[in-house]
């Protein structure tokens, strides 16, 4: 990254067409010798380097982001007005397994809690997790309960999560819809992050309890319980009994204690919402170099949202671990582009309006900038949504880019800790695994410091470097991992964000 003038705006690549404003530029200013500003652009927008005819295509991260749709002078401010996705996209599928870029660190450990089944919690929960939106009420009400009983005499117990949704009937009995539903729901009832579970029906439901513990291989036990508001005798009744359930699963949970383990015991989703035109200049790289030192210690990092990585993902087939990653996920782009195209919508449709208002033009620009976030370590699997991440290293899982729905599949997966760059600023929580929010510039940071983890925006105003931001984000995570809350659970985000992806006919 080449800076075009102090505190100005950045050329981020030699052969790049546009510069990002550092801060709002206004007409008359001089960008070095050669640029005159022709009129006000806010910051994080782009300005033009050179003149461009209509039809021109046009370079950001020397990567093309679209083409012009109108002249365009050097000075212009270049976004909505004259910017457009064109027949541009200019992909490279070659797969090309590269290593990463970075010198693997001292070994190092986090505060952590080992499961049975050899994976590490970051917290230590207990849930009720329901089949249908018909006992989402009764859920919440027998988790509050609960963890207003457990009070300070459970010390080793983080809290009771209410894993509730929109969906479990007016539905296909089997089928992909159904199918996505149930995988989701073992996984937070799986969760390393998860000590006991009690799984709560309503009774006559389409997705049936036995039906989703039979076709996920859910066994009952001291740590899993279900129960249906039906057949308990109704509401009452349930959360008496449900509470006596969970009760009797904390006294085991608190026995549980944290103690050191290896850095494999991490895996993160990596998220970023209300993205600005600062997201692929600080945020998103300096996570990248985070990720390449956690998967050098044998970490796993989850890239997602595959609505917004389109237009870059020839950045990461080229690095995939063999053909077989590069072919599936091509095929995940190929159904996103039949299914929007179904729908009467366009893969340019996703920068959403404050996207835009901070700088963001077309859905290439923003996805390159998003897939900074993957670094440079080899790509070695790709997962369907809430399918139970195995492989080690940087791996990819299909989803929706709206985060709540993304993050959803990341934990349903696997994800015992959140990572979410943000330059708009979000608010978002995922229990129960931590959600940190990594903010893209230090005048959001400012502005909203109650919610936000981490000023990736020194990278501008303070000249930090991404490496030394990028070791910063490694040490949170693994203070966080370790038991240091996150701003979202000081504040208590985590529950109404939980959000399985919804497919198929509502009947």
């Amino acid at each position: 990254m080449t800076e075009l003038t102090s505190l100005a705006a950045l050329r981020l690549n030699r052969d790049d067409d546009v510069a990002v404003c550092v801060r709002a530029l206004e007409a008359g200013e001089t960008l070095l010798d050669s640029v005159v500003v022709n009129e006000t652009i806010p910051a994080g927008h782009k300005v033009a380097l050179r003149d461009m005819v209509p039809g021109t295509p046009v370079r950001k991260y020397g990567q093309v982001i679209g083409a012009t749709t109108a002249a365009v002078r050097t000075g212009d401010w270049v976004h909505v007005h004259n910017l457009g996705m064109g027949e541009v996209t200019m992909r490279v599928r070659a797969h090309e397994a590269s290593p990463a870029t970075v010198t693997a660190p001292a070994h190092r450990t986090f505060e952590g809690y080992l499961r049975p089944d050899g994976r590490v919690g970051t917290r230590n929960y207990l849930a009720v997790v329901t089949s249908v939106n018909c006992s989402a009420m009764v859920a919440r009400r027998i988790a509050r309960e609960v963890e207003s009983r457990l009070g300070d005499g459970f010390a080793n117990i983080d809290g009771v999560v209410a894993v509730t949704h929109g969906s479990g009937c007016a539905m296909e009995s089997s089928g992909e819809a159904m199918d996505v539903l149930r995988r989701t729901l073992a996984g937070y009832a799986q969760h390393p992050n998860v000590a006991g579970v009690l799984m709560l029906g309503l009774g006559c439901e389409t997705n049936q309890l036995s039906g989703l513990t039979e076709a996920e291989g859910l066994a009952s036990g001291d740590t899993l319980s279900t129960m249906t508001i039906q057949g308990e005798g109704g509401t009452s009744a349930t959360i008496a009994a449900g509470i006596e359930r969970m009760m009797a699963m904390a006294e085991a949970a608190d026995t549980l204690t944290r103690m050191p383990q290896p850095l494999s015991g991490l895996v993160v989703g990596l998220q970023c919402g209300g993205s600005d035109g600062y997201s692929g200049v600080t945020a998103n790289p300096a996570l990248g170099h985070a990720v390449d030192l956690l998967v050098a210690q044998g970490g796993t990092a989850i890239l997602s949202e595959t609505p917004e990585i389109y237009g870059a993902e020839h950045l990461l087939t080229r690095r995939a671990a063999d053909p077989s990653v590069t072919e599936r996920l091509m095929g995940r782009i190929g159904w996103w582009e039949r299914h929007v195209a179904a729908t009467g919508g366009s893969m340019d449709n996703n920068p959403s309006a404050g996207n835009k208002a901070g700088g963001l033009t077309t859905i290439l620009e923003k996805s390159l900038g998003a897939v900074a976030k993957a670094g440079s370590s080899p790509l070695n699997a790709v997962y369907n949504y809430a399918e139970a991440v195995t492989a080690p290293g940087l791996v990819f899982m299909d989803t929706p880019g709206y985060d709540p729905v993304s993050a959803t599949g990341q934990i349903a997966g696997g994800a015992n800790l959140i990572c979410f760059t943000t330059g708009r600023g979000s608010v978002f929580g995922a229990k129960p695994a931590p959600s940190l929010k990594l903010a893209t510039n230090t005048a959001m940071y400012r502005r909203m410091a109650d919610d936000m983890d981490l000023d990736c925006g020194e990278i501008l105003s303070a000249g930090v470097s991404i490496p030394e931001m990028g070791e910063r984000i490694l040490d949170l995570m693994i203070r966080t991992a370790s038991g240091e809350p996150s701003r979202s659970e000081a504040l208590g985000f985590g529950e109404d964000e939980i959000q399985p992806w919804r497919l198929g006919a509502v009947m």
